[in-house]
């Protein structure tokens, strides 16, 4: 893993992603390495080399300090093209100085992750008065997020950090996606209970989204896993319709189950 310092000349930049209105990227790079990252093409980086090094920008929290006193009130999305908590985070800490200086003027707060690491920052995010923590979760199956999120925290350290968070009464919701095509329409009601037994919000749902390149890296994590590589080529290349299904029966589980649903797809 290559780790470098950096400078950067801003921290605040607008987003166009709904109900954010800032977004904040203390890391440029993510170590976590998920195979199915939209990030490469949206930042145009070589998906060879991503999930290989960090920028770590170590004048962030200066940086935005001084922004902070000329912006708007909005909210502020942490982070949109990386994991504000991934590993790096528990040496350098920016996310949460950034988080220190965006709590002197209280602005809104959007925190979306895959590590267990966030519940480290309870004592901040009680101080905000808007606040809410958003964990993805693509399976609750663990050896198949080491195949393709090997530096993610476990499925059962997420649940629990959502646990920590709602027993301080900290708003929460799970981005439940891009959901595994291995995950059957049987296993749909469970897995909603076990979001709903974390008393989240509201749960996000999407579909794998197969942007240039991002199929034939998913099958280099996969291939030697001959069940997960033949369901999921199945799912996304003959039956075309499974996701179609997928969704109609979480929409009908939600209103079921009185949890509100929120299609990405």
């Amino acid at each position: 893993m290559e780790i470098t310092e950096i400078n950067c000349k801003t921290a605040l930049s607008p987003s166009r992603l709904p109900g954010l209105k800032y977004s904040l990227n203390p890391y440029n790079g993510c170590q976590h390495n998920c195979a199915y990252c939209y990030v490469p093409n949206v930042l145009k980086i070589n998906r060879n080399h991503w999930g290989n090094f960090v920028k770590v920008k170590k004048n962030i929290p200066l940086v935005l300090s001084k922004e902070l006193k000329n912006k708007k009130p909005g909210v502020v999305g942490i982070s949109t093209v990386t994991d504000p908590y991934q590993p790096v985070e528990k040496k350098y800490r920016l996310t949460r100085y950034c988080l220190e200086q965006l709590l002197k003027f209280d602005f809104p707060i959007s925190i979306q992750t895959k590590s267990s690491l966030v519940s480290r920052d309870i004592d901040l995010f009680k101080k905000f008065s808007d606040i809410e923590i958003i964990f993805s979760i693509s399976t609750l199956n663990d050896f198949e997020r080491q195949k393709l999120e090997p530096a993610s925290s476990p499925i059962k350290d997420r649940l629990d950090s959502l646990k920590k968070l709602n027993e301080e009464k900290i708003k929460t919701n799970v981005f439940f996606g891009p959901i595994y095509p291995t995950i059957s329409i049987e296993d749909v009601s469970f897995i909603i209970d076990i979001f709903i037994d974390n008393k989240v919000n509201n749960i996000w749902i999407d579909r794998f989204n197969l942007k240039p390149g991002i199929w034939n890296n998913i099958k280099k994590n996969i291939q030697n896993d001959n069940i997960m590589y033949s369901t999921f080529y199945k799912k996304f290349f003959i039956e075309k319709n499974y996701y179609e299904k997928l969704r109609d029966y979480l929409l009908k589980i939600g209103y079921e189950k009185n949890i509100k649903i929120v299609d990405a797809f």
